[in-house]
Parts: structure tokens; sequence; C-alpha cells
């Protein structure tokens, strides 16, 4: 096949043609995916707004309160991971036919 300048340009035309195409889905998509992950944030925006203006507002007595309970809810987290540990081993036990672990810990259900 010998290349003409005629089918040159038409080789051009289809190649720049594709990338036009490729760059406009390209931009649709990230448009789709900007809209998503700005509706995703949106909770989160709000959340930090609020974190930001509390830490506006603080002084030394809301500073105890607010310690004493990020310490409540770190011991919440913390019983509740215990006990999922603690499950997941009795699932484990129930499969080998082992005793459970909560009857060796003395009833913890």
């Amino acid at each position: 096949m010998k290349l003409t300048v005629k089918s040159l340009k038409i080789i051009l035309l289809v190649v720049l043609l594709g990338f036009g195409i490729g760059i406009y889905l390209q931009d649709l998509q990230h448009r789709k995916s900007t809209q998503h992950a700005w509706k995703a944030n949106r909770y989160n925006l709000s959340r930090f707004d609020k974190i930001t203006e509390y830490n506006k507002k603080m002084n030394a007595g809301n500073w105890q309160m607010m310690r004493d309970s990020i310490q409540g809810q770190l011991d919440t987290l913390m019983i509740l991971r215990f006990r999922r540990e603690v499950d997941s081993i009795n699932d484990l036990n129930s499969q080998d036919g082992k005793p459970q672990t909560a009857q060796l810990l003395g009833g913890m259900r």
C-alpha cells in the first residue's frame, strides 16, 4: 500500500478525532467523579466546620469537659473492640470444637 498525501490526511484526521473524543469522554468522567466527591465530602466539611467553630470557643473550662468526653468515647471504643475480638475468637473456636473463650473469662455475655 502506497502512502499518499490523501491517505496520510485521513490517518491524521482519524487520530486527531480519536484524541478529541477521548479527551471529551475523560472530561465527562472527571466532572461526574468531582460531583460525587463534593456530595460525599459535604458531610465531612460540615463536621470540620463544627470542630473549627468549637475550637474557636474553647477555653480552660471547655477543655476539661472535652477531654472527659474524648476519654469516655475511647473507653467505649476499646470495650467494643474487645467484644469484637472475643466474638471472633469464639467463632474460630466453635469451628474447631474448642471451649468458648467467654466461658473461660467468666461468662462475659
